[in-house]
Formats: C-alpha cells, structure tokens, sequence
C-alpha cells in the first residue's frame, strides 16, 4: 500500500488471532499497521506484533530499497506495536530511536534497556525534520496508555494516530468500517473519554488530509465522518434514539418477559429495539450497542443472592468505560427473594448523567397480572419522549 509517493504502508495482516487482547473476538483478523516516511532521512513508525518479525523486516527492505532508516517512531508501546523494537535494533543499529520519556521507561521493562546512548526523548510540541517532511508531535496522554504520543507530517498534512481511529479487522477482508470501528473504540479506548476529547482539541487546528492509524485502514476521504464519531463516543453521547434491552434467563421466564416487552416498545413507537442475551452473544458487541442507543433495559434472575454473572460482568464493563448519559430501567426475576434490580441499580448509580427510570418490573418466577401491567407501565415510559414527539 501506498500512502503517498514519500509514505510506504509496511504492516501486516495478521488472520491466525482468534482474541484481540485475549477477549475480543476478531473473525476478520486485525492489522498490525506500521510506515515508512521516505526523504533525506528515514523514518520508521511503529512495529507489528512479535509473530510477524521476518514479515516485517521484509517489508522495510522492499520499501527502503537499498536505504537504511534513520528513525524509529515508537508512538505506542503495548506488544502488538513494540514487539519487534529490538529486532529492528540488532537489524539497523545506527538508528535512533524516538518516543516519550515514558516509553523508554517500558523499554527499560520490556528488553532491558532504555537506549540511552541512541534516543530522542519527545514532548508536546516538538518537531523532527526529515528533510522535506517536518513531523510535529503530540503527546496523548492515555489515549489509552500513558506513553502515547501521535505524530503529523505537516508537509502532507498526515496524522499517524497511534490507536486512536483505529478498528478491528484485517486490511485484506472489505467491511464497513463503523461497526468494528465502535466495538473497538468502546473495547479498547472507551474508559478514556476525557483523554480522547483533549487530544481532538489538539489536533484541530491541524489542517489533516489523510489519518494513518495503528488498526484499521488508512482514512482518506471524509475525515469529519470519523472525527464526529470520535467526539461522540469520546463525550459518552448515544449515537441514536433507541432502546437495548439486555438480559438473561435460566428457565425462559424472564427471556419471556423481554420479548414480550420488546413487542410492546416496538407497538409503541421506539425507534428501535435491540435485544442482547448475555449468556450467549459477544460481550464487547453487546456493550458497543449499549453505548450506541440512548435507553438500556437490564433484564436478569437473582443468583446466589446476587446479579446472575454474564449480567454481573455486563454491568462491570459498562461501568468500566464511563457509562454515562442514558436512561436506565431494570427487570428482575426471583423465585423467593429478588434482589437483582437493587443491585444493579447500585452499581449504576455512579454513573454520570443517568436517568434511571420510574417503573421496575418484578417477576415472582413468571408472569402474572401485577407484572403484566409493570411491563406496560415500563413501556409506556421508555416510549413516553418519542409519543410526544
């Protein structure tokens, strides 16, 4: 791939991972992305997980030619982007290296050394010419480590953006870029809200023609698409008018209860109706969905005097990444001493901007006329905003 006639993609498409980070499933693969900046002087960014060292190294001597970098841009240091660090050491040993004062720091932990005697340490704001290309930087700050430093060629108006704007997938498998795009952004980046929003008011005043990301494809054209649902996501707003409803059941019971209501919101007029079974769906989509619609129903069974556990780590990872500004509504079902609702209201009561709904629905082992009418109540309630409109 080229990116220009000066920047050369030499990454790799990596289709042996089943688990992105251990738990997020990845059916298409992921890209492990890294350039080359072509002038006067070279400049490598980034490496590629350890499983594609030789893989890599190729695609720097096909692209350098007979040349030799100069520079090697670390903007990141999780494994998947510094793994190679010291195979391109041993490789090109006359080349410096380039990174934050904290990622010499994990150099130091990750290979032993921090590579004092062959390093420029950057900070926010400072500039490495090439030649005819100026790279400015910026640091951004746990976006989403804390090392993390984003690079802008000014001279072709490019902004490599380490993980940000990134995605699952491969490069060589064609999807749509927004699903996976979410599911990762949410996954990986979500918590980090305030960090994203400060590096977005870093980089607007940079005019940028084309986005080169760690993950995912190169973004060219449109960028304010991408830049929209980067402030979206990163100010925790919903995406769009809708209501998720996500829940468990062991016996069918509160599964019954669900669709039923599910039926009932759609009779209403809710925009839309999802509904997730936790047991059995992807957790990291499931969670990419809730925070895409502005209402989340949670639906489950008391267990162990408790939360029924894919419930319990639903809520454990909304809550982990800043969950916020939704309206909230809670189903439980107990045989002889309910408490779910409780509980999980407790544990969404710190979440910013929450409107947790008047109507609870308590399912005393199945449906029965008093609960019957609570599901109405609740449906007519999630609905109430858009009848009125």
């Amino acid at each position: 791939m080229i990116v220009t006639s000066d920047i050369k993609y030499i990454g790799v498409n990596d289709h042996t991972i089943d688990l992105f980070e251990g738990m997020y499933a990845v059916p298409n693969g992921m890209s492990y992305n890294s350039y080359a900046i072509l002038d006067e002087k070279v400049a490598i960014l980034d490496s590629v997980d350890k499983e594609f060292t030789d893989e890599w190294l190729e695609n720097i001597r096909k692209a350098l030619k007979n040349r030799k970098p100069d520079y090697l841009i670390i903007q990141h240091m999780e494994p998947d982007h510094s793994a190679n660090i010291m195979s391109f050491v041993k490789t090109y040993p006359e080349a410096v290296l380039v990174a934050s004062a904290k990622a010499f720091v994990m150099m130091e932990n990750y290979f032993g050394t921090d590579f004092s005697e062959n390093r420029i340490v950057i900070s926010d704001g400072d500039m490495l010419s090439l030649g005819k290309h100026k790279l400015l930087f910026a640091t951004a700050l746990m976006v989403h480590w804390p090392e993390v430093i984003v690079t802008y060629d000014s001279t072709e108006k490019i902004l490599f953006s380490a993980d940000a704007f990134g995605k699952f997938g491969a490069l060589d498998v064609e999807e749509e870029w927004l699903g996976e795009a979410r599911r990762y952004y949410i996954g990986i980046v979500g918590k980090y809200g305030i960090p994203v929003q400060k590096l977005l008011a870093k980089i607007a005043n940079w005019e940028i023609k084309k986005i080169c990301p760690l993950h995912g494809p190169v973004l060219a054209e449109n960028l304010e698409y991408y830049l929209a649902w980067y402030h979206t996501w990163s100010s925790y707003q919903p995406e769009e008018e809708g209501v998720v409803i996500a829940y468990t059941s062991v016996y069918g019971n509160t599964k019954k209860a669900v669709e039923l209501l599910a039926e009932k919101l759609t009779k209403k007029g809710s925009k839309k109706v999802l509904v997730k079974d936790l047991a059995r769906c992807d957790m990291s989509e499931a969670v990419a969905e809730a925070f895409r619609y502005s209402k989340i129903v949670l639906a489950t069974t008391t267990y162990n005097v408790g939360i029924f556990p894919p419930m319990r780590e639903f809520i454990n990872w909304l809550t982990e990444r800043n969950f916020s500004n939704r309206m909230v509504a809670f189903m439980e079902n107990g045989s002889w001493a309910p408490v779910a609702a409780k509980l999980m209201r407790e544990k969404m009561e710190n979440s910013k901007g929450m409107l947790f709904a008047d109507t609870s629905v308590k399912i005393l082992s199945v449906l029965n006329e008093e609960s019957m009418a609570q599901l109405e109540a609740l449906a007519d309630e999630l609905c109430r905003d858009w009848q009125e409109k």
